[in-house]
């Protein structure tokens, strides 16, 4: 008994505590996706729901009992809104917020806190589970639009100690925000898993008329949302008056929702009101509709129209016509179905991008989501180790050294071990992470593998051994070429992508060092030309009048070049062939990954640069063809190279 006892209290350690908070139906949206997925692995997570913020309020259609409907049990209920509907409302709100939550956060205990989005609800929630030591996770930061939400996200995004983005460019606001990128998960929109999935359900005729009326047609009505903008109240408030008087001059059946409770939503309604909306015969003004329901409303819809994230984001992934209005959105990423009306300033302008956008139909973008993000995000938060310092670190851009030290510093520098597998030398060089070169080793290269091995190894100790007295770490040891993507190096999953060496570019070529035949290395390396250059002068067909070369001295790629250079046609048609195969295997690369540069390095780049660039500019796609290929310039930069995979690798955690 008192085994199976351990064995049941061992299962409940491993389970993590997750809170999940919702404040509003927009935010509920993107959170119920992954709230049903910690709900299906009950032996991996514990799911507590708090419900807060507009969820509560009846003007908002108190859309806590949606939640319900979907079978959560909601742990708590905060009622933290103080009505007034404008700015000192919602810092009071917030207030009121802050001065609930901690009762409920010690309550719960929960292990992690998932926080959405920009509202002002979720920077009261992010501020209090910061300062009570609960990790937050959150969704949707590093993402841009026009207004106050900005900073909100920016700041709540500096509290969490994780982040799930949805966007590439989300992802990078997020690391040039300094946050760590091992704690950063780029999953995609929660959201869509769930709309991609809806979208073609053969009811939406039944939803479409059960909001709009059984006379209303696929594609034959607009739905319109906008919000204040708390940045600019009253000029937000004007831009809805002429989106509502453009559409009553459109005449199409229009489902328009009412705003959210940010300040100046009351003056919004105001306006609606005024001008007899909710009693007009082509217009449906409602508070709320199930997300379910409402993206089969925007996906079939003629046009959407408005400033809500909705527009920029969901719209886009059927192809909906969009029209956005205002500053609100202004820095989001949007598909082309997407028309800003920024300067949104008269009726006739916004009613011209009704005429020019309803009823079209654009590609599908998934910019925001593939349909995966939930099982991302649940492997994320199963991968998080409550055993790790809750301290969040910051991953700042290297300054200038402080003047203070550390005995660590002192004692020992964090550095690699670079090899240079050369042609003609063997070198070894200790690299500190600054880049230094602290010590370079070089001997000339064996003929034989066994040869080779043996004095590598050779070198290797006797430099570590150098290492310690130079009070050296020695991290790993780095040999290879490399890809550099998002300004970091491809690693593949062994670790040895990008050997460029080895891409085959004739299949009867010359043997390759690894056992293949027509690698680039087997025509363009200095090996290669080296057994080239040897061959021609073994037949007496290398020299030529007026070339300098002493009998004694090793027959090496370099006189292959001046050879060249004074008119020997053998030695030419060597180099060219190499330099062509060199090419084609860089043609290869440029239409696999169409990079923006081609760095050459080594004693040949110089000689191959402007050979190369000729071959690209006639034989590679029009695409890649002005891709520009040049020289490095680094004192040794197959050696910094090489230390850049051992300190990229070693110095950061991977998920």
């Amino acid at each position: 008994m008192e085994r199976k006892n351990l064995d049941e209290s061992n299962l409940c350690k491993k389970r993590l505590r997750v809170c999940v908070a919702t404040c509003n139906r927009a935010d509920y949206s993107k959170l119920a996706p992954i709230m049903f997925g910690l709900k299906a692995h009950p032996d991996e997570f514990d799911l507590e729901v708090v419900v807060l913020g507009s969820h509560l309020i009846d003007d908002y259609g108190n859309t806590f009992r949606l939640i319900e409907q979907d079978n959560f049990d909601i742990g708590s209920k905060l009622h933290t809104i103080v009505r007034g509907e404008d700015e000192a409302a919602m810092v009071e709100s917030v207030g009121l917020a802050l001065v609930k939550l901690p009762d409920v956060l010690q309550r719960l205990r929960p292990d992690v806190l998932v926080v959405h989005g920009d509202r002002f609800d979720a920077l009261a929630l992010a501020t209090a589970a910061a300062l009570m030591n609960i990790r937050i996770l959150h969704l949707e930061g590093g993402e841009v639009s026009g207004t106050i939400d900005d900073s909100i996200r920016h700041a709540i995004s500096k509290l969490a100690h994780y982040h799930a983005c949805c966007t590439r460019i989300a992802e990078q606001h997020l690391i040039a925000m300094c946050e760590d990128h091992s704690r950063i998960l780029l999953a995609g929109c929660p959201s869509y898993d769930k709309l991609l999935l809806s979208q073609h359900k053969g009811d939406y005729m039944d939803i479409i008329r059960s909001w709009l009326g059984d006379k209303v047609q696929e594609g034959e009505y607009i739905v319109a949302l906008q919000h204040p903008v708390t940045t600019d109240i009253q000029h937000s408030i004007k831009i809805y008056g002429l989106m509502l008087d453009a559409l009553l001059s459109f005449n199409k059946f229009t489902l328009i929702l009412f705003p959210n409770i940010d300040a100046g939503s009351k003056e919004m309604v105001r306006v609606m009101r005024k001008k007899g909306i909710e009693q007009h015969p082509n217009f449906r003004a409602v508070k709320h509709i199930p997300f379910e329901q409402f993206i089969q409303l925007v996906s079939h819809a003629g046009c959407v129209i408005g400033n809500s994230s909705c527009g920029v984001r969901e719209a886009g992934a059927f192809g909906t016509p969009v029209i956005n209005l205002g500053t609100r959105q202004t820095g989001r990423e949007t598909g082309e179905n997407v028309l800003h009306v920024r300067d949104a300033d008269s009726h006739n302008k916004i009613y011209h991008a009704l005429e020019l956008q309803f009823g079209k139909r654009y590609p599908c973008s998934k910019i925001y989501g593939d349909g995966n993000a939930v099982p991302r995000i649940l492997k994320f938060l199963h991968s998080i180790d409550l055993n790790e310092p809750l301290q969040k670190t910051f991953c700042f851009p290297p300054v200038k050294d402080p003047i203070s030290q550390d005995i660590d510093h002192i004692l020992e520098t964090q550095s690699a071990l670079a090899i240079d597998l050369g042609g003609t030398n063997l070198r070894v060089a200790i690299i500190c992470m600054r880049g230094n070169i602290l010590k370079k080793y070089s001997q000339p290269n064996p003929h034989t593998f066994e040869d080779r091995m043996s004095l590598l190894l050779k070198m290797c100790k006797e430099t570590m051994r150098d290492a310690v007295s130079l009070n050296c770490r020695i991290l790993g040891v780095g040999i290879g070429g490399g890809i550099i993507q998002h300004n970091e190096l491809v690693h593949g999953s062994t670790f040895c992508a990008a050997e460029l060496g080895h891409i085959v570019v004739s299949l009867d070529g010359p043997e390759c060092s690894c056992g293949s035949h027509g690698c680039i290395e087997a025509f363009a390396s200095g090996t290669a030309l080296q057994k080239e250059a040897k061959r021609l002068h073994d037949e007496d067909l290398l020299k030529v009048e007026g070339m300098d070369m002493k009998l004694s001295e090793p027959i090496t790629a370099v006189h292959l070049i001046s050879a060249a250079k004074m008119g020997n046609s053998k030695a030419d048609t060597v180099l060219n062939k190499a330099s062509t195969a060199l090419a084609l295997g860089i043609i290869n690369i440029l239409h696999i990954v169409n990079p923006t540069l081609v760095i050459l390095s080594g004693v040949l780049a110089s000689f191959y640069q402007a050979p190369v660039q000729q071959v690209i500019s006639e034989r590679a796609l029009v695409s890649t063809q002005s891709t520009r290929v040049v020289a490095s310039n680094l004192e040794e930069p197959a050696l910094l190279g090489a230390a850049s995979m051992v300190l990229d690798y070693a110095t950061r955690r991977t998920y």
